[in-house]
């Protein structure tokens, strides 16, 4: 489950104030908030069922994680978008995801391959609906996506590699849905390889995919014109 899909579910134990708080943070990171949209404070109380104290301290959490902007007395906005940040975000996913890699692969063992099969299978099935033009479930999609590349990587042995990461393929996720951006077969069979490599254990290849996937996923956003 991605970070932003856990975001948006209920869970039992959470106060009231955690669970809007990953509730709105998920709207942010699919686009069901807007970038530059304002966050009216009674309109997100009727919409979120929580109060206006708490909502500041949501949205200041929220910006410090530069996915909302505090606009002095004026309030707040979602964070804007830009083809300078996404350029950024994707090279720090790189980065991160490439040195995680390489960890995980020396030191995965069968559990870490069995995940890998069975996250890449339901992502594979969820590819070959999409290329029949059946894009009704783009959240879903990317959920598994997420669930892939998560599971190439938990075996780095650093929960703070793994969490950073996380939050750096959110922001990567935002602009994603932003774009709509899907690359079909291209991505598919990335996906494909990075899996065999993932189970011969070679690293190299790994790494060459996967920054050819990761400039591919930036060009194709790019080219859709949406981000300014």
């Amino acid at each position: 489950m991605t970070r932003a899909e856990n975001d948006g579910e209920s869970a039992a134990g959470l106060t009231i104030s955690e669970n809007a708080y990953r509730r709105i943070r998920s709207d942010i990171i699919f686009g069901r908030l807007r970038p530059r949209q304002k966050l009216k404070l009674d309109g997100l109380r009727d919409s979120y069922g929580i109060s206006i104290s708490t909502l500041r301290e949501i949205l200041n959490r929220l910006s410090s994680e530069d996915l909302v902007v505090a606009e002095g007395q004026r309030g707040f906005e979602v964070a804007p978008v830009s083809v300078e940040n996404l350029k950024e975000v994707a090279a720090l996913r790189l980065l991160l995801e490439t040195h995680a890699l390489e960890q995980s692969f020396a030191a995965g063992g069968v559990e870490w391959e069995g995940d890998i099969v069975a996250s890449h299978h339901k992502l594979a099935t969820l590819e070959r609906r999409m290329a029949t033009g059946d894009m009704s479930q783009t959240e879903l999609w990317k959920r598994y996506d997420w669930e892939f590349h998560q599971a190439l990587i938990s075996a780095c042995g650093s929960q703070v590699l793994m969490d950073t990461h996380a939050a750096i393929f959110d922001k990567y996720l935002r602009y994603q849905m932003i774009a709509l951006s899907h690359r079909g077969d291209i991505a598919a069979g990335e996906h494909k390889i990075l899996l065999q490599a993932a189970l011969d254990r070679d690293a190299p290849m790994a790494r060459a995919v996967l920054e050819r996937h990761v400039q591919g996923g930036l060009d194709h956003a790019l080219a859709t014109g949406t981000i300014a």
